[in-house]
């Protein structure tokens, strides 16, 4: 995949009771040459495991504005991905999608995930954990499958989003990475999880049943999940202990 690297700008991101925390901006060029917009988050420290982020429909990097922070605060670094599927919201634009001007499926996001991932490689990463919310928590599950080397997979609100009903279950039974799902607090939602997660050959499969959930990532937001984040988080760090 031809790939260039490029930070040209540093965003100042207001979180609450957590300060001023500098994103550096990235772009990143994917396979089919579109321009991927990216934040990342952390420091230069290689030897970090890092978190690639992707955002939901209709999204974009700012989904994971007070989520990239606390992994920072774990030990890990985050790359968070403007797709070129996904749209304004979190009082920003999705730069990737706003460039593209165009109508895009889900799957044909993959390029970015991609392009994310090599990059972290590129990078000297010592290892990369993929990170997935709504349809791109399905995509995860085929960039794992394409690639043995991601270390963790973690995937909110995965569903069988797309044309062919069994590609998401395809893809996760060739994932043996550990897999971490969680969902809304609704049935359909956990059931479908559980179909996707019980195909994977993996060794460390863990699916979180949120008291309180709402859909992708936004579970684990003060401002979309007050009542629920908390204990959402105590799931999520249990799991990234067991990659660090």
């Amino acid at each position: 995949m031809n790939l260039t690297f490029r930070a040209f700008a540093c965003v100042l991101l207001m979180l609450p009771a957590a300060g001023r925390v500098s994103a550096e901006v990235l772009t990143l060029t994917a396979a089919d040459k579109v321009r991927i917009y990216a934040d990342y988050y952390g420091d230069a420290d290689r030897a970090k495991p890092i978190v690639l982020l992707f955002h939901q429909a209709s999204s974009n990097a700012g989904e994971y504005a007070t989520i990239a922070p606390r992994l920072n605060a774990l030990g890990f670094t985050a790359l968070a991905l403007d797709q070129r599927s996904g749209g304004p919201g979190w009082g920003r634009d999705n730069r990737t999608a706003k460039a593209f001007r165009g109508n895009v499926g889900f799957e044909q996001a993959l390029p970015d995930l991609e392009a994310a991932l090599n990059w972290a490689k590129a990078d000297g990463r010592s290892k990369v954990i993929v990170w997935g919310s709504s349809y791109s928590a399905s995509l995860v599950f085929l960039l794992a499958a394409r690639h043995p080397e991601v270390a963790g997979v973690l995937a909110f609100s995965p569903g069988e989003y797309f044309g062919n009903r069994n590609s998401v279950r395809n893809a996760a039974a060739m994932v043996s990475a550990p897999i971490f799902v969680s969902t809304a607090s609704d049935a359909g939602e956990i059931a479908e999880a559980k179909a996707i997660i019980d195909a994977a050959p993996a060794k460390v499969r863990v699916q979180h049943r949120p008291k309180t959930g709402t859909h992708g990532s936004s579970s684990l937001r003060a401002d979309t999940n007050p009542y629920g984040f908390s204990e959402n988080w105590l799931a999520v760090e249990a799991f990234l202990a067991t990659l660090k």
